[in-house]
This record gives structure tokens, sequence and C-alpha cells, in this order.
């Protein structure tokens, strides 16, 4: 495409990613530069000009440059000349007519999986286990051998870089979530809409964060925090647009039921989450989002498309994810425990006889060391092996 449009949380390291990528080869120019801003506004056309492809940073400073870029682009389709990056919410900001439709390919930037903390620049095993047969998982998971990790230690320090490699002491954690939930309330949440009453706000946002990996009920969450359901819905539409919020649909054969049916509430980053919720200690749901943000920052890394959801049936029973990739499915529980017995299957198992050849075998984390199959068709793996 003759551009690409890198969205994502604000401090997900968007910036940094962009102004370090092939250097030497592309030109690089940031709106958060006053003198930039001010070439932008004046004659976006000079900051445009030249052959050599152009990386613009923050781009949502000005929303008009993106006309200009559009006629640069109809008058040279290059592909890679220009690469733009700007609030997660640049498709809906005030002031943004401009979207590139037609022009540029969008990529999201999930903050960082735990992986990538570590240095090896990747998400979890998904490709691998997908792509080998159900009976070689064992092998498959342990040709990558990993020592093990403390998953709450992981959830408190969630994968925003400066958090999760540059600080180490939780009070430290603790100012930086502090200014980051201040700075988006008082100047990424206002670029989106008028929000005056800014506490309500964050008491549905902490309100949210309490009921993680729950089913949303939009009525209960405002009844809880003295909020009209109308007033829920376009706050956690807002939160979403961010990137904040992440809702996990629920799965069915049927397409449109998966649009009408209740999803579920995440966090796109777990740090953030136990911060504003006011927690110290995390649970199952803090173990089960972490899964899911390694999930979508594998979807979005992809070509081949991939879905999402969870699984629940009017009886009660349910499956944390189910991965639909090519036209089969692969179903996979959280367990906050170290020792899985045959019992925390059962759902799996139920999984696998309603859908069964386009089911493949089940996956069950699990905090433990042991990798081992519970039955001939669920895999018990460490979560650490896995993610």
């Amino acid at each position: 495409m003759p551009a690409v449009v890198v969205t994502g949380a604000r401090q997900t390291g968007k910036s940094t990613l962009v102004e370090h990528l092939v250097p030497q080869r592309r030109r690089f120019a940031s709106l958060d530069e006053l003198d930039i801003l001010d070439l932008a506004r004046r004659d976006p056309q000079a900051l445009l000009a030249g052959d050599q492809p152009l990386t613009l940073d923050e781009v949502q400073h000005e929303p008009g440059l993106l006309r200009a870029v559009k006629r640069a682009i109809d008058r040279d389709r290059r592909p890679g000349r220009f690469l733009l990056t700007g609030s997660a919410n640049l498709l809906l900001m005030r002031g943004v007519s401009e979207s590139l439709a037609g022009r540029a390919s969008y990529l999201t930037l999930w903050p960082m999986t735990r992986r990538e903390q570590r240095g090896w620049g990747r998400c979890g095993l998904w490709d691998e286990l997908l792509a080998a047969r159900d009976g070689d998982w064992e092998e498959v998971l342990r040709a990558h051998p990993r020592e093990p990790e403390d998953w709450k230690a992981l959830a408190l320090r969630g994968g925003f870089p400066t958090p999760a490699l540059a600080l180490n002491a939780a009070t430290e954690r603790t100012i930086w979530f502090d200014g980051y939930v201040r700075t988006y309330l008082e100047r990424d949440l206002q670029d989106l809409a008028s929000i005056s009453a800014l506490p309500d706000f964050r008491r549905l946002m902490r309100a949210s964060c309490l009921r993680l990996g729950q089913m949303l009920n939009q009525t209960e969450l405002g009844r809880d925090v003295s909020l009209p359901q109308p007033t829920v819905h376009r706050w956690l539409n807002l939160l979403e647009t961010s990137y904040l919020l992440v809702r996990l649909p629920a799965y069915a054969v049927n397409r449109t039921k998966r649009l009408i049916k209740t999803p579920k509430l995440y966090w796109a980053d777990t740090g953030v989450a136990l911060h504003l919720a006011a927690t110290e200690e995390p649970g199952g749901a803090h173990l089960e989002n972490l899964v899911l943000h390694d999930l979508l920052a594998w979807r979005d890394s992809r070509l081949e498309r991939a879905e999402i959801g969870y699984w629940r049936t009017v009886n009660g029973e349910e499956v944390d994810f189910v991965i639909e990739v090519a036209g089969r499915l692969l179903p996979v529980e959280v367990k906050a425990t170290s020792r899985p017995r045959l019992g925390d299957a059962t759902h799996l198992r139920a999984f696998r006889t309603e859908y069964g050849k386009t089911a493949r075998a089940a996956l069950l984390l699990h905090t433990g060391h042991e990798t081992q199959w519970l039955a001939p068709d669920v895999l018990a793996a460490p979560w650490w092996r896995v993610l």
C-alpha cells in the first residue's frame, strides 16, 4: 500500500518503533516537534515533498495533513511512501475526516508480549501448535524450552515498555500508571469526545477493571456507578477505541449470532487494570487476560485471518478462548492452578463433542510445571511454555 498507519494505545512504543525502522532509508518527522507541526499546518506540501519515503509520527496533531497525504498518494501510488502513526482513535477523532480509504493499511501495536519483554521478538507458540499435528503438541512445546516465570509479577508490570522493562519497584510503576491514566483522561480522551464528568468516567474505568473476564452487562454496570446505560455504552466504546478496553465476542457457528451475543470484558494491559482496580493481588481473570493479550498480538501480526472468541452454553459450560483458523477450532482453557485435574477439562471436552471434527485437541494452560495429556484430546501445559 502507498501508506501504512500504525495504531495502538498511547505508550505502546509506536514512535520508537517507526523512528528506528530502516534508518537512513526513510525521512522521519514528528508532529510532537513544534516546528514540524507549524510546517504541517502552514505548508503541508513542503513537508511531504521529496522522493525519499517519509515517516510521519503523531499525525493526529494536525488532521488536515491527512488530506495532503491523500493528494500526494493520488499523484504517486508507490508502495511504502508514507508510514504514519497516530492515536488509537485516529479514525474517530474529532476533526479527522480523511481515512485514506483504499490507500492505507492499518496495523495495531499492542503492549509488549512476554516473549518480547524477554528479547525474543515474538508472540507465543500459537503458529507452531496450529501447524503441528495434535499428537505432536507435547514435542513442540518441549522443543522450545523456557524457564518458569511468576505470572503474577508479569500481570502487575503489564506490557507497556516503560513499566515492563525500566521500572523494577512497585512504587515506581504505581507513579507511572497514575500518570498514564491522568494523561489519558485529561488529554487523549478530549481528542475523542468532550467529557466533563471525568470522575464519573474514572469510576466506570475502575468498575470495568473489577469485572475482568466477566460477561458485560451494561445496565448492571451503569447501576453500580450511577450512570445511565446509554452513557455507559458510549464511554465503553471510547475505551475500546483507545485500545484500553477489549470486548471478547462469543463464538458461534452463525457469525451473525457472534455480533448479538454478550461479549466478555478484558483490558489491553493487566498492569493498568490492576492499578485502576486498586488491586495488588492478581487473580485467575488476570491470567486469562495475559493469554488473551498474547493471542491478540499474535492475531494482528499475521497475514492469515484468525478469529478469537469465547464459548458458553445455556447450561453454563464455558471455554475461555476459541481460536478459529482456516475452518478449524482450537479451544483453550486457562486455570490458575499448578495441579490440573481431569475435571478441569470437562468443558473443553464438551466443546469438542459439540463441534466434532472441526475442533482440534484442546489446550489447558495452568501455573504448574508439568506438560501432560489429561485425556487423549486435552493437553495440559504450563502457561509459560506457550506464551
